[in-house]
């Protein structure tokens, strides 16, 4: 049993793959889209960056459901921008062990261009693309000491969720 946490800044796919991977592995999966306070995403909508302050709760909050799938295997999604957001997914306010260390993360990984160009497609959404760059300043990339599995969002959706599904397997997780 395992979580996998589907990270990466907006754009990057998050949601597709979540969605594709959970049908694959026949378990749930839940959008970080839906633990955001309405106050957070009326800041969004209005073009103003979250602060770490802003997104405790909203982190707090995907932690609270990670615990809630002990012994079960499923998705959420979450942009997880920081090390320190990581580690909050993780152990929630207690910054010491790990309580779950059957969660993985999956860090959808891609170009400015790219991403600027999804999101400039997209349709009916809080998140506007003028905060992309707030993003990708904000994001520090997971390092070698963090459960992480890096893939590019420039291959094809069935790609990467094949990749995903490999990389389970050969852990020894699906």
């Amino acid at each position: 049993m395992v979580v996998l946490v589907i990270m990466g800044v907006s754009g990057s796919g998050k949601s597709s793959v979540a969605e594709k991977l959970a049908e694959k592995l026949s378990c749930s999966s839940k959008d970080a889209d839906e633990f955001h306070s309405m106050e957070n995403k009326k800041k969004m909508t209005e073009g103003t960056p979250l602060t770490d302050e802003d997104r405790l709760p909203w982190l707090l909050a995907i932690h609270a459901h990670i615990q809630s799938l002990h012994g079960q295997t499923g998705i959420v999604t979450c942009s997880a921008l920081k090390k320190m957001y990581r580690k909050i997914l993780l152990n929630g306010h207690d910054k010491s062990i790990p309580r779950h260390s059957d969660v993985l993360f999956f860090y959808l990984k891609g170009s400015y261009e790219l991403l600027a160009e999804r999101l400039s497609q997209r349709k009916n959404h809080f998140m506007p693309p003028s905060l992309l760059k707030s993003q990708l300043e904000t994001l520090e990339e997971p390092d070698d000491s963090e459960k992480c599995l890096t893939l590019d969002i420039s291959e094809s959706l069935d790609s990467i969720v094949s990749r995903a599904l490999h990389y389970l397997q050969s852990c020894g997780l699906s």
